[in-house]
């Protein structure tokens, strides 16, 4: 245990003091009642009585100073608290199967919505990146705290050809070199995540897997959202088209990687999924005063140690 205001612990050496005076009185007591006391009398006239009761008050009341006297040093603790310092890169999937209008309106304008909600629910100091994939992967915003320009870019994200899944793997984990310093830990990489969206059917480029083990070899867990419905289809020149999502793909990323997959199949739960993800890039251990902790012990000692000696003053006539 450490306190803040460590000085004040030598007051816990009144306590010994205190008990020493108490077990000295009662050696006393039981002296001069053989010396002065008819015995024989006293047993009729007032039967002996347990001497536990007042041992009990007395060692309650002790309890109390101490707790008391811990309250006093300010003692502290290690708590979790949200962690203000992380990289998280969303990487959207713009290919023409995102197109499809199996969620409402489309599955990209869903994925654009639950983004900005996303994004706009991270702590201040949180850096991100916004990365697009389709044929290829690009960085649209390199890892920054300006919000309204990942938002902007978001709303400007359009659909291409094809789905190269590895490679926005490994253009996510190529913007994470781009955070720029932490002044308060300018030595220590901030933790960071990636945020995959997509409807998991790659058809070019390097495999999601690669880019999996890309990520776990750079501490980098991926967070898979993969929506859209197995009945999903889009139209190309007059031709109707199934493009049901690949969710065994996207686990795979998510399990080698060291993040979590999730299925959405509306923008209200892909919100909610969002959520989960920021409150799982971690937590900072910091000290925080306990003291109100230390406070309530004692008076529950202070309170049954006045409990314990009404309760023996009213055995007295």
């Amino acid at each position: 245990m450490e306190f803040l205001s460590p000085a004040r612990l030598w007051f816990l050496l009144l306590i010994p003091l205190i008990l020493a005076g108490y077990i000295f009185l009662q050696h006393r007591r039981s002296q001069y009642a053989l010396r002065f006391t008819n015995i024989a009398l006293l047993d009729r006239v007032a039967p002996r009585r347990p001497q536990w009761r007042r041992h009990l008050a007395v060692g309650l009341a002790l309890l109390a100073a101490l707790t008391c006297v811990l309250a006093f040093a300010q003692p502290k603790a290690k708590v979790k608290v949200p962690r203000e310092r992380a990289t998280i890169v969303v990487a959207i999937d713009v290919s023409l199967s995102m197109m499809a209008t199996d969620i409402d309106p489309n599955r990209l304008e869903a994925a654009k919505k639950s983004a900005k909600n996303f994004v706009n629910q991270l702590p201040g100091k949180f850096n991100v990146a916004l990365v697009n994939f389709a044929g290829t992967a690009s960085i649209i915003v390199p890892p920054t705290t300006d919000r309204a320009t990942v938002l902007r870019s978001i709303d400007g994200l359009e659909l291409a050809e094809s789905t190269a899944t590895g490679e926005g793997i490994y253009t996510s984990l190529q913007a994470l070199t781009q955070v720029p310093p932490d002044p308060e830990h300018p030595t220590e990489p901030a933790p960071a995540r990636i945020v995959l969206l997509s409807d998991g059917k790659r058809t070019v480029g390097r495999t999601a897997q690669e880019g999996a083990q890309a990520a776990k070899a750079k501490s980098t867990p991926v967070y898979t959202i993969c929506f859209g419905t197995d009945s999903g289809f889009i139209e190309m020149d007059g031709i109707r088209q199934r493009v049901p999502p690949d969710r065994a793909e996207l686990r795979s990323v998510a399990e080698i990687s060291g993040g979590k997959a999730y299925t959405a199949e509306s923008a209200g739960e892909l919100e909610d999924v969002y959520k989960d993800i920021g409150s799982s890039v971690g937590y900072d251990e910091v000290d925080k005063e306990i003291t109100a902790r230390y406070a309530g012990i004692a008076m529950l000692f202070t309170l049954a140690a006045a409990g314990a000696c009404i309760a023996l003053a009213t055995r007295f006539p």
